[in-house]
């Protein structure tokens, strides 16, 4: 049997061949009335394709919501299988945004889902949530690990909501972000060029000094564009960390859509932007 290359590994070189530039494939209703286009599944089959055939040889991850194609059914999944393939086929690496969280068997089949080499939706990598405690994460963890697949764990988001869990001090005086992101750090050790299990840290949250980033694996910062941030902002959330953040931009680059041109160059704005922030810090 062939071994997929670990995640980490390729993300490294994607990000360091395109730049690290993540962006969503978000068709929420309001998007595909600007695009002119009907909610309904010709309307999610044209924008998505759109988004894929724009981006997916130029980006190093497109990054779909999961939830704005289940919302139409198995017609609306049977889109979203298309646009992973089609993405994947044409060289971006596709992070699933299905924040799936739960224990034991179901969290396998979750797992499964979107992790398996075999299933209609597998992805190079899952988001998903480590509330019912990380150790809940296992067969997620194990999937991944065998399929050469990654995760982006929910550690420090960009809502302002996440922060009466996520900043919560335990009984040993860690937050239970900073547990995130230490349980994180032992998952990616001794991992090279990149560990395969990141966080997700939002762009929009400021200092972060006072947390260790530097878990050996990948950053997946939401934020920038509609909620508030810009790329200059990185260096300083960011720190020391920053070599290793994926940049997530959804909105403001599809509000450009329907127009592949107008996509590409909404994108390429940002990746240059990116590319600055990085560069000079």
């Amino acid at each position: 049997m062939t071994v997929m290359e670990p995640f980490g590994a390729r993300l490294r070189r994607a990000m360091d061949e395109r730049g690290p530039l993540c962006v969503g494939i978000d068709p929420h209703a309001s998007l595909l009335a600007e695009w002119g286009l009907n909610d309904d599944v010709a309307g999610l089959e044209r924008f998505s394709r759109t988004v894929v055939e724009a981006m997916a040889d130029r980006v190093a991850v497109l990054k779909p919501q999961s939830a704005f194609f289940e919302r139409f059914g198995s017609r609306g999944v049977a889109v979203l299988e298309t646009s992973v393939q089609e993405a994947r086929a044409a060289g971006a690496l596709v992070v699933m945004d299905a924040k799936r969280g739960d224990i034991g068997s179901t969290m396998a089949a979750y797992a499964e889902s979107f992790l398996h080499k075999d299933a209609a939706l597998f992805s190079d990598a899952l988001t998903v949530s480590p509330y019912l405690g990380y150790g809940s994460l296992k067969p997620a963890v194990d999937l991944a690990r065998e399929s050469g697949a990654g995760l982006f764990v929910l550690a420090l988001t960009s809502n302002p909501e996440g922060g009466e869990v996520q900043h919560a001090v335990r009984g040993d005086g860690r937050s239970v972000g900073a547990t995130m992101l230490a349980h994180l750090a032992a998952e990616n050790a001794g991992e090279e060029p990149l560990g395969s299990f990141g966080a997700v840290v939002g762009a929009t949250l400021g200092d972060l000094s006072s947390y260790d980033l530097g878990i050996n694996g990948p950053l997946l910062a939401p934020g920038i564009g509609a909620q508030g941030a810009t790329p200059a902002d990185l260096p300083g959330v960011f720190g020391a960390a920053l070599r290793n953040v994926v940049p997530n931009v959804s909105r403001g680059v599809l509000r450009h859509g329907p127009d592949v041109a107008a996509l590409r160059t909404a994108a390429d704005r940002f990746a240059a932007e990116i590319r600055t922030a990085v560069t000079a810090s």
